[in-house]
Protein backbone atom coordinates (compact mmCIF):
# COMPACT_ATOMS: atom_id res chain seq x y z
CA UNK A 1 0.00 0.00 0.00
CA UNK A 2 2.75 2.39 0.55
CA UNK A 3 3.71 3.20 -3.63
CA UNK A 4 0.33 3.97 -3.74
CA UNK A 5 -0.09 5.92 -1.12
CA UNK A 6 2.73 7.68 -1.93
CA UNK A 7 1.56 8.09 -5.57
CA UNK A 8 -1.93 9.93 -4.39
CA UNK A 9 0.53 12.16 -2.10
CA UNK A 10 2.63 13.13 -4.92
CA UNK A 11 0.17 13.88 -7.59
CA UNK A 12 -2.39 15.76 -4.98
CA UNK A 13 0.20 17.82 -3.41
CA UNK A 14 1.21 18.75 -7.39
CA UNK A 15 -2.71 19.78 -7.77
CA UNK A 16 -2.78 21.56 -4.40
CA UNK A 17 -0.05 23.73 -5.78
CA UNK A 18 -1.79 24.59 -8.90
CA UNK A 19 -4.85 25.61 -7.06
CA UNK A 20 -3.24 27.50 -4.33
CA UNK A 21 -1.65 29.92 -7.23
CA UNK A 22 -5.00 29.88 -8.85
CA UNK A 23 -6.58 31.12 -5.76
CA UNK A 24 -4.00 33.56 -5.19
CA UNK A 25 -4.66 34.99 -8.51
CA UNK A 26 -8.78 35.29 -7.98
CA UNK A 27 -8.49 36.92 -4.23
CA UNK A 28 -8.80 40.36 -5.96
CA UNK A 29 -12.13 40.02 -7.36
CA UNK A 30 -13.85 37.11 -5.10
CA UNK A 31 -17.21 37.63 -6.43
CA UNK A 32 -16.12 37.36 -10.20
CA UNK A 33 -14.30 34.28 -9.75
CA UNK A 34 -16.80 32.21 -7.63
CA UNK A 35 -18.73 32.68 -11.09
CA UNK A 36 -16.20 31.97 -13.36
CA UNK A 37 -15.24 28.85 -11.10
CA UNK A 38 -18.74 27.27 -11.52
CA UNK A 39 -19.23 27.88 -14.86
CA UNK A 40 -15.68 27.39 -16.18
CA UNK A 41 -13.00 25.73 -14.24
CA UNK A 42 -14.37 21.75 -13.54
CA UNK A 43 -11.76 19.32 -12.03
CA UNK A 44 -14.24 17.19 -9.39
CA UNK A 45 -15.45 13.92 -9.53
CA UNK A 46 -18.17 15.04 -10.64
CA UNK A 47 -17.11 17.13 -13.17
CA UNK A 48 -14.89 13.82 -14.55
CA UNK A 49 -18.76 12.10 -14.16
CA UNK A 50 -20.82 14.52 -16.12
CA UNK A 51 -17.32 14.68 -18.75
CA UNK A 52 -17.80 10.66 -19.60
CA UNK A 53 -21.24 9.93 -19.02
CA UNK A 54 -22.06 12.81 -21.80
CA UNK A 55 -18.91 12.32 -24.03
CA UNK A 56 -19.96 8.13 -24.41
CA UNK A 57 -23.40 8.95 -26.24
CA UNK A 58 -23.94 11.83 -28.82
CA UNK A 59 -25.24 10.75 -31.79
CA UNK A 60 -24.78 7.05 -31.47
CA UNK A 61 -27.80 7.46 -29.43
CA UNK A 62 -29.81 7.70 -32.76
CA UNK A 63 -28.27 4.54 -34.48
CA UNK A 64 -28.30 2.35 -31.98
CA UNK A 65 -31.92 1.48 -32.79
CA UNK A 66 -30.36 1.09 -36.51
CA UNK A 67 -27.60 -1.91 -34.88
CA UNK A 68 -31.04 -3.39 -33.12
CA UNK A 69 -32.46 -3.99 -36.29
CA UNK A 70 -29.11 -5.66 -37.64
CA UNK A 71 -28.49 -7.64 -34.27
CA UNK A 72 -31.81 -8.38 -33.01
CA UNK A 73 -33.28 -7.74 -29.72
CA UNK A 74 -31.48 -9.90 -27.36
CA UNK A 75 -28.40 -9.74 -29.52
CA UNK A 76 -28.48 -5.35 -28.79
CA UNK A 77 -29.13 -5.65 -25.42
CA UNK A 78 -26.25 -8.27 -24.85
CA UNK A 79 -23.62 -6.48 -26.63
CA UNK A 80 -24.64 -3.32 -25.13
CA UNK A 81 -24.32 -4.60 -21.70
CA UNK A 82 -20.90 -6.85 -22.68
CA UNK A 83 -18.94 -3.82 -24.29
CA UNK A 84 -20.20 -1.49 -21.54
CA UNK A 85 -18.34 -3.42 -19.09
CA UNK A 86 -15.42 -4.26 -21.22
CA UNK A 87 -14.95 -0.80 -22.10
CA UNK A 88 -15.00 0.32 -18.26
CA UNK A 89 -12.64 -1.88 -17.63
CA UNK A 90 -10.44 -0.85 -20.40
CA UNK A 91 -11.04 2.65 -19.45
CA UNK A 92 -10.15 1.78 -15.79
CA UNK A 93 -6.63 -0.06 -17.01
CA UNK A 94 -5.96 3.65 -18.81
CA UNK A 95 -6.13 5.08 -15.31
CA UNK A 96 -4.40 3.13 -13.88
CA UNK A 97 -1.23 3.73 -16.44
CA UNK A 98 -1.74 7.39 -16.44
CA UNK A 99 -1.22 7.36 -12.11
CA UNK A 100 2.06 5.11 -12.63
CA UNK A 101 3.20 7.79 -15.16
CA UNK A 102 2.29 10.83 -13.33
CA UNK A 103 3.69 9.18 -10.21
CA UNK A 104 7.16 8.03 -12.02
CA UNK A 105 7.16 11.78 -13.37
CA UNK A 106 6.40 13.37 -10.28
CA UNK A 107 9.44 11.51 -8.28
CA UNK A 108 11.62 12.81 -11.00
CA UNK A 109 10.40 16.78 -10.29
CA UNK A 110 8.65 16.63 -13.68
CA UNK A 111 6.31 20.06 -13.64
CA UNK A 112 3.39 19.64 -15.21
CA UNK A 113 1.86 22.90 -14.98
CA UNK A 114 0.68 24.35 -18.25
CA UNK A 115 1.26 20.98 -19.94
CA UNK A 116 -1.76 18.56 -20.62
CA UNK A 117 -0.29 15.12 -20.45
CA UNK A 118 -1.74 12.19 -23.38
CA UNK A 119 -2.34 9.58 -23.78
CA UNK A 120 0.62 8.77 -26.17
CA UNK A 121 2.78 10.70 -23.80
CA UNK A 122 2.13 8.11 -21.06
CA UNK A 123 2.64 5.22 -23.56
CA UNK A 124 6.47 6.98 -24.65
CA UNK A 125 7.04 7.22 -20.62
CA UNK A 126 6.20 3.70 -19.27
CA UNK A 127 6.87 1.87 -22.70
CA UNK A 128 9.06 3.50 -25.34
CA UNK A 129 8.55 5.26 -28.28
CA UNK A 130 7.70 2.30 -30.58
CA UNK A 131 4.45 2.78 -28.24
CA UNK A 132 4.19 5.91 -28.75
CA UNK A 133 3.76 6.05 -32.02
CA UNK A 134 1.62 3.24 -32.00
CA UNK A 135 -0.78 5.01 -29.48
CA UNK A 136 -0.46 8.20 -31.47
CA UNK A 137 -1.18 7.12 -34.45
CA UNK A 138 -4.29 5.58 -34.13
CA UNK A 139 -5.68 7.74 -30.98
CA UNK A 140 -5.60 10.97 -33.51
CA UNK A 141 -7.00 9.02 -36.76
CA UNK A 142 -9.68 7.86 -34.18
CA UNK A 143 -10.34 10.67 -32.64
CA UNK A 144 -10.51 12.75 -36.11
CA UNK A 145 -13.29 10.48 -37.09
CA UNK A 146 -14.52 11.25 -33.96
CA UNK A 147 -15.18 14.41 -34.81
CA UNK A 148 -16.10 13.68 -38.63
CA UNK A 149 -19.15 11.44 -36.84
CA UNK A 150 -20.64 14.79 -34.79
CA UNK A 151 -20.15 16.86 -37.70
CA UNK A 152 -22.11 14.59 -40.32
CA UNK A 153 -24.41 13.65 -37.48
CA UNK A 154 -25.29 17.51 -36.92
CA UNK A 155 -26.47 17.53 -40.67
CA UNK A 156 -28.46 14.66 -40.40
CA UNK A 157 -30.18 15.68 -37.98
CA UNK A 158 -31.12 19.33 -38.79
CA UNK A 159 -32.38 17.91 -42.03
CA UNK A 160 -35.45 16.28 -40.39
CA UNK A 161 -36.21 20.35 -39.27
CA UNK A 162 -35.05 22.03 -42.28
CA UNK A 163 -35.29 19.92 -45.48
CA UNK A 164 -35.07 23.09 -47.49
CA UNK A 165 -31.35 22.73 -47.49
CA UNK A 166 -29.25 19.64 -48.35
CA UNK A 167 -27.30 17.53 -45.82
CA UNK A 168 -24.09 18.56 -47.49
CA UNK A 169 -24.94 22.27 -47.36
CA UNK A 170 -26.07 21.52 -43.69
CA UNK A 171 -22.54 20.42 -43.36
CA UNK A 172 -20.60 23.06 -44.34
CA UNK A 173 -22.65 25.63 -41.82
CA UNK A 174 -22.40 23.22 -38.79
CA UNK A 175 -18.20 22.67 -39.84
CA UNK A 176 -18.24 26.50 -39.86
CA UNK A 177 -20.11 26.22 -36.02
CA UNK A 178 -18.01 23.72 -35.06
CA UNK A 179 -14.90 25.31 -35.35
CA UNK A 180 -15.65 27.81 -32.79
CA UNK A 181 -14.38 25.05 -30.54
CA UNK A 182 -10.56 26.27 -31.27
CA UNK A 183 -11.64 28.73 -28.51
CA UNK A 184 -12.04 26.43 -25.34
CA UNK A 185 -8.82 26.08 -23.67
CA UNK A 186 -8.84 22.49 -21.92
CA UNK A 187 -11.29 20.04 -20.56
CA UNK A 188 -11.37 22.30 -17.42
CA UNK A 189 -13.40 24.15 -19.24
CA UNK A 190 -16.16 22.21 -20.23
CA UNK A 191 -18.19 22.24 -17.15
CA UNK A 192 -21.00 23.98 -17.45
CA UNK A 193 -21.25 22.30 -21.13
CA UNK A 194 -20.55 18.05 -19.84
CA UNK A 195 -23.90 19.31 -17.26
CA UNK A 196 -25.95 20.52 -20.01
CA UNK A 197 -25.00 18.05 -22.57
CA UNK A 198 -25.97 15.22 -20.25
CA UNK A 199 -29.40 16.76 -19.73
CA UNK A 200 -29.40 16.92 -23.64
CA UNK A 201 -28.75 13.31 -24.29
CA UNK A 202 -31.38 11.99 -21.35
CA UNK A 203 -34.11 14.14 -22.79
CA UNK A 204 -33.68 12.52 -26.28
CA UNK A 205 -33.31 8.86 -25.64
CA UNK A 206 -36.38 9.04 -23.12
CA UNK A 207 -38.51 11.12 -26.10
CA UNK A 208 -37.17 8.16 -28.32
CA UNK A 209 -38.53 6.01 -26.04
CA UNK A 210 -42.13 7.41 -24.81
CA UNK A 211 -42.46 8.88 -28.61
CA UNK A 212 -42.02 4.81 -29.81
CA UNK A 213 -44.77 3.74 -27.37
CA UNK A 214 -47.30 6.27 -28.11
CA UNK A 215 -46.44 6.15 -31.81
CA UNK A 216 -47.08 1.85 -31.14
CA UNK A 217 -46.39 -0.66 -33.77
CA UNK A 218 -45.88 0.26 -37.49
CA UNK A 219 -48.71 -1.85 -39.05
CA UNK A 220 -47.22 -5.31 -40.30
CA UNK A 221 -44.03 -4.43 -38.50
CA UNK A 222 -41.22 -7.44 -38.69
CA UNK A 223 -38.48 -7.96 -36.30
CA UNK A 224 -36.26 -10.72 -38.97
CA UNK A 225 -32.50 -10.22 -37.64
CA UNK A 226 -30.38 -11.94 -38.09
CA UNK A 227 -30.68 -12.66 -41.29
CA UNK A 228 -27.15 -11.78 -42.53
CA UNK A 229 -23.50 -11.98 -40.91
CA UNK A 230 -22.30 -8.66 -42.75
CA UNK A 231 -25.18 -6.92 -41.07
CA UNK A 232 -25.10 -8.79 -37.67
CA UNK A 233 -21.37 -8.08 -37.27
CA UNK A 234 -21.52 -4.12 -38.56
CA UNK A 235 -24.10 -3.79 -35.34
CA UNK A 236 -21.92 -5.25 -32.69
CA UNK A 237 -19.30 -3.09 -34.36
CA UNK A 238 -21.65 0.25 -33.76
CA UNK A 239 -22.46 -0.93 -30.12
CA UNK A 240 -18.46 -1.36 -29.51
CA UNK A 241 -17.79 2.21 -30.75
CA UNK A 242 -20.35 3.58 -28.88
CA UNK A 243 -18.64 2.44 -25.33
CA UNK A 244 -15.51 2.79 -26.66
CA UNK A 245 -15.34 6.90 -25.97
CA UNK A 246 -13.15 6.98 -23.71
CA UNK A 247 -9.89 7.73 -25.64
CA UNK A 248 -10.09 11.05 -24.00
CA UNK A 249 -9.58 9.72 -20.34
CA UNK A 250 -6.52 10.82 -19.86
CA UNK A 251 -7.18 14.70 -20.72
CA UNK A 252 -10.20 14.00 -18.33
CA UNK A 253 -7.99 12.24 -15.91
CA UNK A 254 -5.56 15.57 -16.29
CA UNK A 255 -8.17 18.33 -16.02
CA UNK A 256 -9.02 16.53 -12.53
CA UNK A 257 -7.90 18.08 -9.17
CA UNK A 258 -7.47 14.40 -7.83
CA UNK A 259 -7.19 12.28 -10.85
CA UNK A 260 -6.02 9.07 -8.35
CA UNK A 261 -9.82 8.96 -7.99
CA UNK A 262 -10.94 8.37 -11.63
CA UNK A 263 -10.84 4.38 -11.11
CA UNK A 264 -14.53 3.81 -11.00
CA UNK A 265 -16.24 6.95 -12.60
CA UNK A 266 -16.30 5.21 -15.80
CA UNK A 267 -17.81 2.42 -15.17
CA UNK A 268 -20.72 4.75 -13.02
CA UNK A 269 -21.28 7.02 -16.21
CA UNK A 270 -21.84 3.67 -18.04
CA UNK A 271 -24.26 2.38 -15.63
CA UNK A 272 -26.37 5.80 -16.00
CA UNK A 273 -25.51 5.45 -19.96
CA UNK A 274 -27.31 2.68 -19.91
CA UNK A 275 -30.71 3.90 -18.34
CA UNK A 276 -30.32 6.14 -21.86
CA UNK A 277 -29.17 3.42 -24.38
CA UNK A 278 -31.28 0.12 -23.86
CA UNK A 279 -34.69 1.77 -23.22
CA UNK A 280 -34.33 3.58 -26.00
CA UNK A 281 -32.73 1.42 -28.75
CA UNK A 282 -35.26 -1.45 -27.40
CA UNK A 283 -38.51 0.58 -27.99
CA UNK A 284 -37.87 1.91 -31.37
CA UNK A 285 -36.93 -1.51 -32.46
CA UNK A 286 -40.25 -2.62 -31.32
CA UNK A 287 -42.13 0.08 -32.84
CA UNK A 288 -40.71 0.12 -36.63
CA UNK A 289 -38.53 -3.45 -36.48
CA UNK A 290 -36.78 -4.01 -40.11
CA UNK A 291 -37.77 -0.34 -41.19
CA UNK A 292 -34.79 0.90 -39.69
CA UNK A 293 -32.24 -0.95 -41.51
CA UNK A 294 -33.31 1.77 -44.31
CA UNK A 295 -33.19 4.46 -42.00
CA UNK A 296 -30.07 4.77 -39.60
CA UNK A 297 -31.47 7.47 -38.16
CA UNK A 298 -34.13 7.17 -35.55
CA UNK A 299 -35.06 10.47 -36.03
CA UNK A 300 -36.43 9.47 -39.74
CA UNK A 301 -38.95 7.62 -38.20
CA UNK A 302 -40.66 8.90 -35.45
CA UNK A 303 -43.21 11.09 -36.31
CA UNK A 304 -42.66 14.92 -36.93
CA UNK A 305 -44.10 17.53 -33.78
CA UNK A 306 -42.64 19.70 -30.90
CA UNK A 307 -41.49 17.52 -28.84
CA UNK A 308 -39.16 15.42 -32.00
CA UNK A 309 -37.75 19.13 -32.78
CA UNK A 310 -36.79 19.92 -29.45
CA UNK A 311 -34.70 16.24 -29.40
CA UNK A 312 -33.08 17.78 -32.33
CA UNK A 313 -32.22 21.25 -31.47
CA UNK A 314 -30.36 19.55 -28.05
CA UNK A 315 -28.71 16.98 -30.08
CA UNK A 316 -27.21 19.73 -32.06
CA UNK A 317 -25.93 21.48 -29.27
CA UNK A 318 -24.39 18.13 -27.90
CA UNK A 319 -23.14 17.23 -31.17
CA UNK A 320 -21.23 20.76 -30.80
CA UNK A 321 -20.18 20.38 -27.49
CA UNK A 322 -18.97 16.12 -28.56
CA UNK A 323 -16.92 17.53 -31.28
CA UNK A 324 -15.05 19.99 -29.29
CA UNK A 325 -14.51 16.48 -26.69
CA UNK A 326 -13.19 14.72 -29.91
CA UNK A 327 -11.15 18.27 -31.43
CA UNK A 328 -9.93 18.96 -27.65
CA UNK A 329 -7.20 16.16 -27.56
CA UNK A 330 -6.00 16.67 -31.15
CA UNK A 331 -5.98 20.77 -30.29
CA UNK A 332 -2.97 19.92 -28.45
CA UNK A 333 -0.96 17.33 -30.13
CA UNK A 334 -1.02 20.18 -33.03
CA UNK A 335 -0.15 22.48 -30.58
CA UNK A 336 2.58 20.34 -29.37
CA UNK A 337 3.67 20.15 -32.59
CA UNK A 338 4.40 23.70 -33.92
CA UNK A 339 5.10 24.74 -30.18
CA UNK A 340 2.58 26.75 -29.06
CA UNK A 341 0.96 24.06 -26.11
CA UNK A 342 2.86 26.48 -23.81
CA UNK A 343 1.18 29.81 -25.31
CA UNK A 344 -1.24 31.53 -22.48
CA UNK A 345 -3.13 33.43 -25.12
CA UNK A 346 -6.38 32.33 -26.06
CA UNK A 347 -6.92 34.00 -29.17
CA UNK A 348 -3.25 32.67 -30.56
CA UNK A 349 -4.01 28.71 -29.83
CA UNK A 350 -7.19 29.43 -31.32
CA UNK A 351 -5.48 30.46 -34.53
CA UNK A 352 -3.21 27.44 -34.39
CA UNK A 353 -5.82 24.95 -34.17
CA UNK A 354 -7.93 26.36 -36.92
CA UNK A 355 -6.10 24.10 -39.14
CA UNK A 356 -6.76 20.45 -37.70
CA UNK A 357 -10.55 21.93 -38.02
CA UNK A 358 -10.06 21.52 -42.06
CA UNK A 359 -9.24 18.22 -42.36
CA UNK A 360 -12.58 17.06 -40.26
CA UNK A 361 -14.57 19.19 -42.39
CA UNK A 362 -13.50 17.74 -46.03
CA UNK A 363 -13.65 14.59 -44.47
CA UNK A 364 -17.34 14.68 -43.51
CA UNK A 365 -18.00 16.14 -47.27
CA UNK A 366 -16.90 13.25 -48.84
CA UNK A 367 -17.90 10.30 -46.36
CA UNK A 368 -21.23 11.67 -45.49
CA UNK A 369 -22.82 7.73 -44.30
CA UNK A 370 -24.17 8.43 -40.91
CA UNK A 371 -24.12 5.17 -39.07
CA UNK A 372 -22.09 2.63 -41.72
CA UNK A 373 -19.20 5.24 -40.76
CA UNK A 374 -19.41 4.27 -36.95
CA UNK A 375 -19.23 0.62 -37.53
CA UNK A 376 -16.37 1.42 -39.51
CA UNK A 377 -14.56 3.95 -36.74
CA UNK A 378 -15.75 1.14 -34.35
CA UNK A 379 -13.73 -2.05 -36.21
CA UNK A 380 -10.60 -0.67 -37.50
CA UNK A 381 -9.89 1.72 -35.25
CA UNK A 382 -11.96 1.61 -31.85
CA UNK A 383 -10.72 -1.91 -31.20
CA UNK A 384 -7.05 -1.28 -31.01
CA UNK A 385 -7.38 2.18 -29.58
CA UNK A 386 -9.79 1.73 -26.26
CA UNK A 387 -9.64 -2.12 -25.83
CA UNK A 388 -6.35 -3.72 -27.43
CA UNK A 389 -3.64 -1.12 -27.00
CA UNK A 390 -4.47 -0.20 -23.18
CA UNK A 391 -5.08 -4.35 -22.07
CA UNK A 392 -1.57 -5.11 -23.76
CA UNK A 393 0.47 -1.85 -22.28
CA UNK A 394 -0.94 -2.59 -19.08
CA UNK A 395 0.26 -6.32 -19.38
CA UNK A 396 3.94 -5.09 -20.50
CA UNK A 397 4.18 -2.16 -18.08
CA UNK A 398 3.65 -5.20 -15.29
CA UNK A 399 5.22 -8.02 -16.67
CA UNK A 400 8.17 -7.99 -14.35
CA UNK A 401 7.78 -8.87 -10.19
CA UNK A 402 9.63 -5.77 -10.11
CA UNK A 403 7.14 -3.55 -11.50
CA UNK A 404 4.15 -5.37 -9.58
CA UNK A 405 5.67 -4.58 -6.29
CA UNK A 406 6.45 -1.12 -7.05
CA UNK A 407 2.90 -0.31 -8.56
CA UNK A 408 1.28 2.84 -7.97
CA UNK A 409 -2.26 0.87 -8.14
CA UNK A 410 -2.12 -2.17 -6.73
CA UNK A 411 -5.59 -4.53 -8.35
CA UNK A 412 -8.59 -3.59 -7.67
CA UNK A 413 -10.60 -4.55 -4.22
CA UNK A 414 -13.11 -7.12 -6.27
CA UNK A 415 -10.00 -9.08 -7.87
CA UNK A 416 -6.67 -8.82 -5.68
CA UNK A 417 -4.99 -11.02 -8.10
CA UNK A 418 -2.49 -9.93 -10.87
CA UNK A 419 -3.07 -13.16 -12.72
CA UNK A 420 -6.78 -12.37 -13.09
CA UNK A 421 -6.26 -9.16 -14.41
CA UNK A 422 -3.39 -10.69 -16.92
CA UNK A 423 -6.60 -13.60 -17.93
CA UNK A 424 -8.99 -10.26 -18.51
CA UNK A 425 -6.68 -8.83 -20.29
CA UNK A 426 -6.03 -11.92 -22.72
CA UNK A 427 -9.57 -12.33 -22.76
CA UNK A 428 -10.21 -8.66 -24.29
CA UNK A 429 -7.30 -8.84 -26.33
CA UNK A 430 -8.14 -11.61 -28.40
CA UNK A 431 -12.40 -11.36 -28.43
CA UNK A 432 -11.65 -7.91 -29.53
CA UNK A 433 -9.07 -8.97 -31.89
CA UNK A 434 -11.21 -11.64 -33.58
CA UNK A 435 -14.61 -10.18 -33.42
CA UNK A 436 -14.63 -6.54 -33.31
CA UNK A 437 -11.58 -6.38 -35.48
CA UNK A 438 -11.57 -9.28 -37.46
CA UNK A 439 -15.51 -10.25 -38.18
CA UNK A 440 -16.16 -6.64 -37.10
CA UNK A 441 -13.76 -5.09 -39.56
CA UNK A 442 -15.13 -7.05 -42.88
CA UNK A 443 -18.89 -6.46 -42.16
CA UNK A 444 -18.63 -3.06 -41.85
CA UNK A 445 -15.99 -2.05 -44.64
CA UNK A 446 -17.83 -4.54 -46.82
CA UNK A 447 -21.16 -2.18 -45.82
CA UNK A 448 -19.36 1.40 -46.02
CA UNK A 449 -18.11 0.09 -49.68
CA UNK A 450 -22.11 -0.38 -50.23
CA UNK A 451 -22.81 2.73 -49.17
CA UNK A 452 -20.09 4.62 -51.70
CA UNK A 453 -21.22 1.88 -54.53
CA UNK A 454 -24.90 3.03 -53.86
CA UNK A 455 -24.72 7.11 -52.73
CA UNK A 456 -21.26 7.56 -54.03
CA UNK A 457 -18.52 9.99 -52.20
CA UNK A 458 -20.09 13.84 -51.78
CA UNK A 459 -23.07 12.52 -51.81
CA UNK A 460 -25.48 16.15 -51.67
CA UNK A 461 -27.89 14.13 -49.33
CA UNK A 462 -27.23 10.66 -47.78
CA UNK A 463 -30.45 8.48 -47.12
CA UNK A 464 -32.45 11.53 -47.93
CA UNK A 465 -36.48 10.63 -49.37
CA UNK A 466 -36.89 10.58 -53.02
CA UNK A 467 -38.65 13.79 -53.90
CA UNK A 468 -42.04 12.83 -55.63
CA UNK A 469 -42.28 12.73 -59.25
CA UNK A 470 -45.35 14.67 -60.66
CA UNK A 471 -47.99 12.78 -62.19
CA UNK A 472 -48.39 13.05 -65.53
CA UNK A 473 -51.22 15.07 -66.57
CA UNK A 474 -54.97 12.95 -67.77
CA UNK A 475 -55.44 13.40 -71.24
CA UNK A 476 -58.48 15.11 -71.88
CA UNK A 477 -61.26 12.76 -73.22
CA UNK A 478 -63.44 13.40 -76.39
CA UNK A 479 -67.10 13.10 -76.40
Amino acid sequence: MLPQKQAEEAIVSSYNETEHESTMEGKEDHSKFDVKSFLWHGGSVYDAWFSCASNQVAQVLLTLPYSFSQLGMLSGIIFQVFYGLVGSWTAYLISVLYVEYRTRKEKENVNFKNHVIQWFEVLEGLLGPYWKALGLAFNCTFLLFGSVIQLIGCASNIYYINDHLDKRTWTYIFGACCATTVFIPSFHNYRIWSFLGLGMTTYTAWYMTVASLVHGQVEGVTHSAPTKMVLYFTGATNILYTFGGHAVTVEIMHAMWKPQKFKSIYLLATLYVFTLTLPSAATVYWAFGDQLLNHSNAFSLLPKNAWRDAAVVLMLIHQFITFGFACTPLYFVWEKVIGMHDTKSICLRALARLPVVIPIWFLAIIFPFFGPINSAVGALLVSFTVYIIPSLAHMVTYRTASARKNAAEKPPFFLPSWTAMYIINIFIVVWVLIVGFGFGGWASVTNFVEQVDTFGLFAKCYQCPKAPVAAAAPKPQHH
